[in-house]
């Protein structure tokens, strides 16, 4: 029986984390589930699967929640002392699934207390790689990838040889605006940014996806899970959502992930890794399927690309300011404050005012991100 700890449940991620558990009752026991405000859904979720303990982010929530479940023996946390002390308690292995920086600290502590990670939290390596993959590697648990890309990858370099990483071919879908122009780019909305054609995503991720923002955040995470240069990591677009990533070696082979666009798979997968067991979704069959398509990534448009590109070639620090900088020019994008091009000179300006730290400290990263977010608000007052 394995023991769940689960950062992010009322999330996308998260809610199809439970499907997987809902058909594996008798091999996952959810221990401690982690949310930030909905209250409704994280009430539901306790009743569903009597976690021992659940941490609410936001303190008004937490105050919600535990009167709400009074009738039931669950301790309800809050803040990120109740993450931290949900991610190093009962249990054995912790997805998490939290959107944005709060992810590092608590997967630090699950690490120090021998706990196997699932990461769908992309910030947690892209701004503490540094810091996480030694610490990792010194503690022997696993580092199981969730996002479909890294575990396409995963899942080709299993039992292959390192060393003979020619290069990796990272794939997106392109994005809701895949195809349009600049020009067609400026008057765009949220709703509009929204409609993903392949995914069921949150929202801030599929933002990040139109703007090819959450790829470079994929390049960066890909380069710290697989210890491979961000110069042999190659983007494409597939735009069918098809193939989730390949791997190129040094003898000429290639070789690729295909399955259906669900993200049950890769998180069923590593769940259970190295096991297989069934799964009800659609199989991807080949002969129906006819061609598979693959493009180049328009980087003139979509700046997100090569600002990541930069950042990582930059390091230390600045992947924090980069990813930072998205965050909040997302926010007052979804706030309907600026426009979606506006995210990519916000992201850049705080860029070039930073000053980069070589090996950030926690505390360090921690001011980096205030930083970036402080530039990106005054950039907003002043426009």
């Amino acid at each position: 029986m394995k023991e769940l700890i689960l950062l992010g449940s009322t999330g996308s991620i998260g809610t199809q984390t439970l499907d997987i558990v809902r058909g594996h009752r008798e091999e996952i026991r959810v221990t401690a589930l982690a949310a930030m405000r909905n209250t409704g859904l994280m009430e539901n979720q306790i009743r569903e699967f009597m976690p021992s303990c659940v941490c609410m982010y936001d303190a008004d929530a937490a105050a919600d929640l535990k009167s709400r479940v009074s009738d039931l023996p669950v301790r309800v946390l809050s803040g990120m002392d109740g993450l931290i002390e949900i991610a190093a308690g009962e249990g054995d292995i912790v997805l998490s699934a939290v959107v944005g920086m709060i992810g590092i600290r608590p997967v630090l502590a699950a690490i120090e207390m021998g706990k196997d990670i699932a990461l769908a939290n992309k910030e947690t390596l892209v701004s503490a790689g540094h810091l996480i993959m030694p610490r990792i590697k010194e503690s022997g648990v696993k580092l199981l990838p969730v996002d479909s890309e890294h575990s396409a990858i995963f899942q080709c370099l299993d039992h292959e040889p390192h060393h003979r990483i020619s290069h990796i071919w990272l794939t997106c879908s392109g994005g809701t605006f895949r195809g349009k122009k600049r020009s067609e780019l400026a008057g765009m909305k949220v709703r509009d940014a929204l409609n993903n054609p392949n995914w069921d995503m949150g929202a801030k991720v599929t933002i990040d996806s139109a703007s090819l923002v959450n790829k470079g955040l994929e390049v960066m995470e890909a380069s710290w899970l697989f210890d491979v240069p961000v110069r042999k990591i190659r983007v494409v677009v597939q735009p069918q959502s098809l193939v989730h990533s390949a791997v190129a070696f040094d003898d000429g082979a290639v070789m690729a992930q295909i399955a259906s666009p669900d993200m049950h798979l890769p998180i069923q997968y590593a769940l259970f890794y190295p096991d297989r067991p069934p799964l009800a979704i659609p199989e991807a069959d080949l002969s129906a399927i006819g061609s598979i398509v693959f493009e180049a990534p328009d980087t003139e448009t979509f700046r997100g690309l090569p600002l990541a590109y930069a950042a990582a070639e930059a390091g230390g620090s600045m992947p924090t300011v980069f990813n930072a900088a998205n965050e909040e020019a997302v926010k007052l994008f979804m706030e309907d404050r600026i426009g979606f091009l506006d995210i990519y000179d916000m992201i850049e300006g705080a860029m070039c005012a930073h000053r980069v730290t070589a090996h950030p400290s926690l505390e360090e990263i921690l001011e980096a991100e205030k930083e970036a977010r402080a530039r990106v608000r005054e950039m907003n007052h002043a426009s």
